[in-house]
């Protein structure tokens, strides 16, 4: 057994005097991280405090402070007139001096000891870049938000003594006020009948279509979507194992004549929508073709899951009413988001279904989000019932639908000799095609080195079809203007 003179502590025990962490509390555990990795195997005798108080550099009270931490968790025995040992089953060998100096013990392994399953299906698309300018998909523009006000009923909420048991228990089936509220003003603002027995309140829309897919779809099963989609809906559905096929969209959505040719072809699980604004292209889906679609689905037994993900932006008229409100037979799963134009803290996503489904759903959701946000909820059901969510969305439409029509008008000025748009009836993007082809990589190069961030998100190309989603709601007019000039100028570089 090496003598406490032969163990190097000071290679493997660094002390940090700027840290938060105590001193004893740092040497404490870099101690006992020797032990458990063998460095002090079972019986090693550890230095007096004096000794290795000298060795570390320390106050002897500090390492005395440090034994008594090891006694207490276990690590270490005191046996009188002897020292303080290691405590523990002598079944390695213990290392030598130059293996103490090719180990740091600070370091944590870099690759796990075992192998494991990867997936290149859930890569994270999502791209980042310190330009001063970006387009997105299209979200809202966090400046526009009342987070003070937002903040003082959440406060509120949180010192109301009736409140505190809330923080006692899980709650993965939400609160039931928030649910009472956001089932009535579903009811009144998308005309949707149902209770708060038809909802689940999840934390995103992806969750939400995660949890659909974990209790509907089964690997083989066949998912529709449009022929261009949500890529992160697809990569859910990729990671279901089900097989996508695209049906073909124009100008008043997925066409329905597609879709009935597939049914025919093969058993159809599930067609997925945006009918709002089909995601990417921003087109309304006719009140016609969702009639239609609700038939199909009731003669050839497939589920539609309705994804309303920016029903509340609309400028020009008002919406056409979700599918799910004239679902009679139980065939539409609607999904949505409440609270898009709040900050994104205060959003939170829903499901809305049958009861017999939303009970097997609740299940899943238990699983991955027992937790839940009671807290939040309570604010969001008090800002329905004090009509404060109306108001907030009232104000914000009216900007949203200035910086619309100034980011078409510019669109237009600067770059409408090269692309095709429509200005979009609602939502937070434009939807542009290119004339001719360009290559749309390249062009986001080029405005990346003027200053303009475009995601590869945005970019749809291939041999028929060159385009993109240029979201506007986060830009101010003066940004907007910045923006499209640097697009505009980068395209004429190219050419």
């Amino acid at each position: 057994m090496d003598s406490p003179v032969e163990i190097p502590y000071q290679s493997f025990v660094k002390i940090n005097r700027a840290s938060d962490t105590s001193m004893y509390m740092q040497v404490a555990n870099q101690l006992i991280n020797a032990i458990q990795r063998g460095y002090l195997p079972f019986g090693t005798k550890l230095p007096g405090t004096r000794a290795l108080s000298r060795t570390l550099e320390v106050h002897r009270n500090t390492i005395v402070a440090v034994y008594d931490e090891l006694f207490a968790q276990g690590w270490v025995e005191s046996i009188p007139n002897k020292g303080t040992f290691v405590i523990g089953k002598n079944e390695e060998k213990p290392l030598t001096f130059k293996d103490f100096e090719k180990t740091h013990l600070e370091h944590y392994p870099k690759i796990t000891g075992f192998s494991f399953k990867t997936s290149n299906i859930l890569d994270n698309p999502f791209e980042h870049s310190a330009c001063e300018y970006l387009f997105n998909d299209g979200v809202p523009d966090i400046r526009l938000t009342q987070i003070d006000q937002h903040s003082k009923i959440y406060s509120s909420i949180l010192k109301r003594k009736g409140h505190h048991k809330m923080l006692g228990h899980y709650n993965h089936d939400g609160s039931e006020f928030f649910k009472k509220n956001l089932s009535h003003y579903l009811n009144l603002s998308r005309g949707l009948p149902i209770s708060k027995d038809n909802l689940l309140i999840t934390r995103s829309t992806e969750m939400s279509i995660y949890i659909v897919s974990e209790v509907l779809l089964s690997q083989g099963d066949t998912v529709l979507v449009g022929a261009l989609s949500y890529f992160s809906v697809n990569m859910i559905f990729q990671k279901a194992g089900v097989n996508i096929r695209s049906i073909p969209i124009d100008e008043e959505g997925i066409i329905v004549e597609s879709v009935r040719e597939a049914c025919k072809k093969q058993k159809i699980r599930m067609l997925y929508l945006t009918p709002h604004h089909h995601y990417p292209t921003t087109v309304t889906l006719s009140a016609q073709r969702r009639l239609e679609l609700l038939n199909l689905a009731n003669e050839y037994g497939f589920i539609i899951l309705e994804d309303d993900y920016d029903y509340d932006f609309h400028y020009d008229k008002s919406p056409i009413l979700p599918l799910a409100s004239a679902d009679t037979s139980g065939m539409v799963v609607y999904i949505g988001s409440f609270g898009k134009s709040l900050a994104p803290g205060f959003r939170t996503g829903f499901i809305v279904a049958p009861e017999n489904l939303m009970a097997e759903l609740r299940k899943y959701l238990g699983i991955i989000d027992r937790q839940g946000d009671i807290l939040m909820e309570q604010v969001l059901g008090e800002m329905i019932a004090e009509g404060e969510i109306n108001r907030y969305l009232k104000k914000s439409l009216k900007i949203y639908r200035e910086r619309r029509d100034y980011f078409a008008l510019l669109l237009d000025q600067y770059v409408g000799d090269f692309i095709e748009f429509s200005k979009p009836s609602g939502g937070l993007a434009v939807w542009a095609e290119w004339k001719t082809p360009v290559n749309l990589m390249q062009l986001g190069r080029e405005c990346a080195k003027n200053n303009l961030f475009i995601p590869k998100t945005l970019l749809y190309q291939n041999k028929e079809l060159s385009a993109m989603r240029l979201g506007y709601g986060h830009l101010n007019f003066d940004e907007m203007k910045s923006s499209i000039e640097i697009l505009s100028d980068s395209v004429k570089a190219l050419h």
